[in-house]
């Protein structure tokens, strides 16, 4: 938004020019929603007290959990706001790769906050049918991975990218879309499924995001694109504001749910930050480094799906409980050992994953 007036001031006074540069406008998005979730956020916790919109615990989790009844949940809205206003002030809104990142962002919330809201505010224990979920999960992503098909100006935006090779890139033709459905709708997933220890979700998503951002600025810069032998799309640069954006909301939500937490995200903020980091990989081609550096989500929904396959098939379950977090727990492990665990891991993954901008 603010892109255009910077335009219209540099003829008449060259500062403004500054603020030409995604660099400054990546940091600048990262400082905005960092501080709207700072001033927000108290208000928006005393408010969902008030409301007594809190956390229902499950009796046949880890008991230390039980003392977390009570505390407010649906917080990751401050997530979403941050996010969107954020990026719509320091972005281009000209750029196409903005308005679909923030349509996946949103779309994902809306299914999350009605989920919530059925739970918490219907007093509904089963919020949205998994059926109902999955299938506004389903059209949300395809909506998005037919625009982006239809709206590809180069065959490279369609091509799956190989890391550590230079030249390697699969034409994916209409495959591209079901490839972007599935990152999409299962990167959502797996945050949601990730949110269950104070502040174990948000961290790993803040360094995903962070690192996507890179992704975004090479792939976007000719120069750069070229020199490390990436593909140059023209435009994915602008993803660099929304990932800085998210990174910030999410630095400034964990002020309020580190351990131990003064608010949840709920599956409004993790539903949408999933698909958002989700969205983020498809455009800058990044899906496989994507799966790497997201290894934590990942893990913790093969957790699920192997104690359901297992549990049906043999009658016997793999893990104490799933997802894998709380496996640990019930072995013992304080909540706050897993939660650094989890993202001294996610670090590691994530610093793998941009090796591979040079090491091709």
């Amino acid at each position: 938004m603010l892109v255009y007036l910077f335009e219209l001031l540099s003829s008449e006074y060259s500062f403004f020019t500054l603020f030409r540069y995604l660099t400054l406008r990546g940091i600048l998005a990262v400082l905005t929603s960092l501080t709207i979730c700072f001033v927000v956020g108290p208000a928006m916790i005393r408010r969902l007290s008030h409301k007594q919109i809190s956390q229902t615990i499950r009796s046949d989790g880890p008991k230390t959990h039980l003392s977390k009844g009570g505390t407010p949940t649906m917080g990751g809205a401050l997530i979403i706001v941050s996010v969107v206003f954020s990026t719509l002030l320091w972005s281009d809104l000209g750029n196409r790769f903005v308005w679909i990142t923030l349509f996946v962002c949103l779309a994902f919330g809306a299914i999350g906050w009605a989920d919530d809201y059925r739970k918490l505010i219907n007093k509904n224990p089963k919020g949205l049918s998994a059926k109902t979920k999955f299938f506004w999960q389903s059209l949300s992503g395809a909506i998005a991975a037919v625009v982006l098909y239809l709206l590809a100006t180069s065959p490279a935006e369609t091509e799956l990218i190989v890391p550590f090779f230079k030249e390697v890139g699969i034409p994916l033709g209409m495959g591209y879309m079901v490839l972007t459905w599935f990152v999409i709708v299962g990167s959502s997933n797996a945050v949601n499924l990730t949110d269950g220890l104070d502040g174990l979700a948000i961290l790993p998503t803040v360094m995903v995001s962070s690192a996507l951002g890179v992704f975004a600025y090479v792939t976007g810069h000719s120069v750069f694109a070229g020199y490390l032998a990436f593909p140059y799309i023209s435009g994915t640069g602008e993803v660099l504001i929304f990932c800085g954006a998210l990174a910030g909301a999410g630095l400034g939500f964990l002020w309020f749910n580190t351990y131990p937490a003064q608010v949840f995200m709920g599956d409004v903020g993790a539903l949408a930050i999933g698909a958002a980091l989700g969205v983020v990989a498809v455009i800058v081609r990044q899906e496989i480094v994507f799966f790497v550096m997201s290894g934590v989500f990942v893990v913790e929904t093969v957790s699920v799906i192997l104690q359901v396959v297992s549990y049906k098939l043999v009658g016997r379950r793999l893990f104490r409980m799933a997802p894998l977090h709380h496996h640990f727990e019930l072995k013992g492990w304080p909540e706050p050992r897993v939660i650094v665990r989890f993202w001294i891991i996610t670090l590691i993954l994530v610093l793998a994953g941009l090796a591979t901008l040079k090491i091709r």
